[in-house]
């Protein structure tokens, strides 16, 4: 994994190592099958699956006569089943609620509710009076009503999609790191696929590749869709903050939008955002003065009192939207045998994920005819230790087995030497000081890194075998350091 791509033939490549991507490989993993998945970052999850609101939406708003609007309520059902059960990662349910404030959006609420039941969504209700700030006390209090459903949750998408992702590795999948795509050719029976590591053949290519789907589906000649970035921008609270808010807060949508969302993650920072915005650039993650100015505007409807203060970041993701259907699209093309497109994920593209991966299930098995189920499958992953979740005697006792848990790199999220070199060490390890970030969380916290950072780069080149100038913050070049200060002085004193 991360090493050359030596493989030269694979039964199914799967090309891009977002969450749905990454379900996918895990999905397949438990079939007869090779699978292997190729990703052009340095990390699994940086592209649109790392910049998100990490909702698991509950289904009351999605439209069922679209393929998303299917997906994600047959996707939140998977989380309650399947997911929540079978992998060790941070998955809430917290509940959502929109929430008006006029009296005239009380028909919306009424056709919100109505659509989430014939959509199958259990236990919805309208909210007033008491109910209501027994639900949130936090709400403004011009709020005159709420739809709540108790289904929908956070997640976190970092810590998921490297569970996805290390999960498949051990069922015998591979991951190929740093490995974009640059060239497909059909060769009728199987696809050479030219990547930067080298030429991998295939009976099947899924195409999971984002932002750039539309770029790889170009190399076989499918020019059926375009994908439109659409940025939407964030702010994210310190834990700090002093706002503890108990639901997932969504105002009433209008035609254009579903409005500024205000919700807790799953380590109890408070986030804010998106708006939503097309550009031209797929690299353009830039915040806006004005972008931001919208989105705390709009969450300050909701939640009354949110400011600047206590913000710890700023930032925006990106979502690969087919703007002619507005729509995920998902098949076997019709043009190219054994090319599968997985394109337009954008919200709720994350509540969806495992649905997506159920349907490309299909699609591959009826490109070969049939699937064998693996029976050595094992669904179940179990991550490292937190130590910031333990109490004393959990931590003493893991420190007696470790000494490396003793030694806190992050004082912030109070995160251990011995957690980032587990990260390290997964199937699937990291391999840049963000890729750390995501997995155990230093450098997440109020200093964002300004006491972690360094120590992070030492364990890296420590267990990576690599000079500390050597190490990555995310991309290629991306390095924090050029050279080491005292050495040239030593010389120059002559020690």
């Amino acid at each position: 994994m991360g090493g050359l791509a030596v493989k030269e033939k694979t039964d199914v490549l799967i090309i891009g190592g977002g969450v749905t991507g990454c379900f996918i490989a895990r999905e397949l993993s438990s079939y007869d099958l090779d699978i292997t998945l190729v990703e052009k970052e340095a990390d699994v999850c940086t592209g649109t699956s790392k910049a998100n609101t990490a909702l698991v939406h509950a289904g009351f708003n999605a439209d069922t006569n679209k393929l998303k609007g299917q997906l994600n309520v047959r996707g939140n059902e998977l989380y309650h089943e399947r997911v929540q059960h079978e992998l060790d990662v941070p998955l809430e349910w917290l509940g959502a609620m929109v929430v008006a404030e006029d009296e005239a959006d009380i028909p919306k609420l009424e056709a919100i509710l109505e659509n989430g039941k014939a959509n199958g969504v259990p236990d919805l209700e309208i909210a007033r009076g008491d109910r209501l700030y027994e639900l949130e006390p936090k709400l403004s209090d011009d709020a005159v009503a709420a739809l709540f459903a108790p289904t929908a949750g956070i997640v976190n998408p970092f810590e998921l999609t490297v569970a996805l992702a290390n999960n498949a590795v051990r069922n015998g999948a591979e991951v190929i790191l740093e490995a974009g795509v640059e060239d497909i050719e059909d060769k009728g029976d199987y696809k050479r696929v030219k990547t930067a590591k080298g030429e991998i053949e295939a009976q099947i290519v899924i195409n999971a590749a984002g932002l750039y789907a539309d770029k790889v589906a170009n190399m076989v000649g499918i020019d059926k869709f375009e994908i439109t970035p659409r940025r939407g921008e964030y702010y994210l609270y310190d834990k700090k903050a002093g706002v503890d808010l108990q639901r997932t807060i969504f105002p009433v949508p209008t035609e254009v939008s579903k409005g500024i969302v205000v919700t807790p993650t799953d380590e109890r920072n408070l986030l804010i955002g998106p708006n939503a915005e097309e550009i031209d650039d797929v690299e353009n993650k830039a915040t806006t003065r004005d972008g931001l100015d919208h989105v705390m505007e709009g969450a300050n409807k909701t939640i009354p009192g949110l400011s600047k203060r206590g913000v710890i970041k700023e930032f925006a993701g990106l979502r690969p939207a087919i703007k002619e259907t507005g729509d995920f699209l998902i098949e076997a093309s019709d043009q190219v045998s054994g090319f599968i497109n997985v394109a337009g994920i954008q919200s709720p593209g994350l509540a969806s994920s495992p649905a997506i991966a159920e349907m490309v299930v299909g699609l591959v098995e009826e490109e070969l005819d049939g699937l064998e189920e693996d029976p050595e499958f094992d669904p179940n992953y179990q991550g490292p230790p937190k130590f910031r979740h333990m109490d004393h005697q959990q931590q003493a006792e893991l420190v007696a087995e470790n000494k490396d848990y003793g030694q806190i790199i992050c004082r912030c999220e109070t995160v251990s030497k011995g957690e980032i070199i587990d990260a390290i060490r997964e199937p699937v390890g990291a391999r840049t000081v963000n890729a750390i970030k995501r997995r155990v969380r230093p450098g997440a916290g109020r200093c964002q890194g300004g006491f972690c950072e360094p120590k992070v780069v030492n364990i890296l080149a420590e267990e990576l075998g690599i000079e500390e100038n050597e190490v990555k913050l995310e991309h290629e070049n991306s390095q924090l350091l050029t050279e080491k200060t005292k050495a040239p002085l030593m010389e120059e004193v002559g020690e």
